[in-house]
């Protein structure tokens, strides 16, 4: 006796975007939209950091989430990423927190002997 399977898929709602070429225009909007306010971040917060860092930085962000297909995954980083930004123009964050995006490129501190008699610790 063969058994019957059903398969059957659920239909979600999307989040903001429609279809993938919605979701990408969406995506190219809020990544301009942060390309522009960078100069006045970097001003407002006095990072030490300079625009093209902060820029390049950015661009590594949006290179990391390249590869996404699923349109509500890409649908909530860009609420995410729209809410970043608004707490950064408000200047709701601290230099703290801005400081912790580029915490990827700070160079390691020494952990032998050696290394850190040479760097000057210790």
């Amino acid at each position: 006796m063969a058994s019957v399977i059903k398969s059957t898929t659920r239909q979600v709602r999307p989040i903001l975007s429609l279809d993938k070429s919605d979701a990408r225009r969406q995506v190219l909007k809020l990544y301009k939209a942060w390309y522009r306010q960078i100069p006045i971040i970097v001003w407002e917060f006095d990072i030490p950091r300079t625009v093209d860092q902060c820029k390049a930085k950015l661009r590594e962000e949006f290179i990391k989430h390249r590869n996404l297909t699923d349109i509500r995954v890409i649908d909530m980083l860009i609420v995410k990423g729209q809410m970043e930004l608004r707490e950064t123009t408000e200047l709701w964050k601290t230099k703290g927190q801005i400081m912790y995006l580029f915490k990827d490129t700070v160079e390691k501190k020494p952990t032998d002997f050696l290394s850190k008699f040479l760097a000057g610790q210790d």
